[in-house]
């Protein structure tokens, strides 16, 4: 089921000296992407201070998603520093870090003023420890993101509605076909078998047993009529929509269980398809068809 959900913690990040000031505040951003799948894939991006999250993050997302191709990012925004004169303190400390650094490499080159100012920036910010915010902001992002696909599913459980009663109304115009054409079929093989007696009768052709050439084309004909009788596919195709109708209303985790479903509707529409032997029955089972495979697109956002 796609979705999508984010949001943010500011932390104000401690000083590293007391002679400066507090550092602006930091702000970690974390966004959660859901496209369909019938499986669940996740992909992590995000900054090394928050590599190590990865495995307890996966857990939780494991534990509260069972579908679908999950994107998860995070981004931490340091708001710049404003430059201020640095302090005699930073200015000797930089000066004895040189000395040393090029008393062992002589070739290096000295700091320039815009390096000076850019070191004294640095110093005054320190490293943010998210280890307490991560997983409850996830736990947060992770709530929207029920609520969005929440949404979604009640549309989605309204559209698969509608499918099933456009359903149910072709299977039960399909019902009153079965019998008369059966019928009609049965009717029309014994008169073509009887027009072929008369001819061999009216041709001198070798005599033939009225009675049991009767009895041959009624079994013949009963035969035809078995294997072009569509009631059996009918009758699942009302179970299946029955069934379809009740796991929607009972909601819950239907998704691959609505998929086996979907694949047993288009067998049967493809069954009724196949043994139609009127035009009537062939137009339902392709309208049949345009409406599953529409459901079917759609019961691969369900979890």
């Amino acid at each position: 089921m796609t979705g999508y959900a984010s949001a943010q913690h500011t932390a104000s990040v401690p000083s590293s000296g007391s002679e400066t000031k507090s550092a602006p505040p930091a702000r970690l951003g974390l966004e959660i992407r859901c496209v369909n799948s019938r499986f669940l894939d996740m992909t992590f991006r995000l900054p090394e201070e928050l590599r190590a999250f990865e495995p307890a993050l996966r857990q939780l997302m494991a534990s509260k998603l069972k579908r679908g191709k999950v994107e998860v990012r995070a981004f931490i925004e340091h708001p710049s520093v404003a430059l201020g004169d640095p302090t005699p303190a930073m200015l000797q400390r930089l000066n004895s870090l040189q000395d040393t650094v090029r008393a062992w490499l002589p070739v290096a080159m000295p700091l320039s003023v815009a390096d000076v100012l850019r070191l004294a920036s640095q110093d005054q910010s320190s490293v943010q420890d998210w280890s307490k915010v991560v997983l409850p902001l996830a736990e947060k992002v992770l709530k929207e993101l029920g609520g969005a696909r929440q949404r979604e599913g009640a549309r989605l459980a309204t559209m698969l509605k509608d499918r099933v009663r456009d359903l149910t109304q072709l299977t039960a115009q399909a019902v009153p076909l079965i019998p008369q054409l059966v019928a009609q079929h049965r009717q029309r093989f014994v008169e073509r078998w009887n027009d072929a007696l008369a001819l061999a009768q009216a041709s001198g052709a070798t005599p033939i047993n009225t009675e049991s050439a009767q009895d041959r084309a009624l079994t013949e004909a009963t035969a035809f009529a078995i294997r072009i009788d569509v009631a059996e596919e009918v009758t699942r195709l009302e179970s299946h929509l029955k069934e379809i109708d009740r796991l929607i209303d009972t909601g819950g985790e239907v998704g691959k269980r609505l998929d086996f479903l979907i694949q047993e509707l288009h067998r049967e529409a493809n069954t009724l398809g196949s043994k139609s032997a009127a035009l009537e029955l062939t137009h339902i089972s392709v309208d049949m068809k345009v409406l599953i495979e529409q459901m079917r697109e759609q019961v691969q956002n369900i979890e």
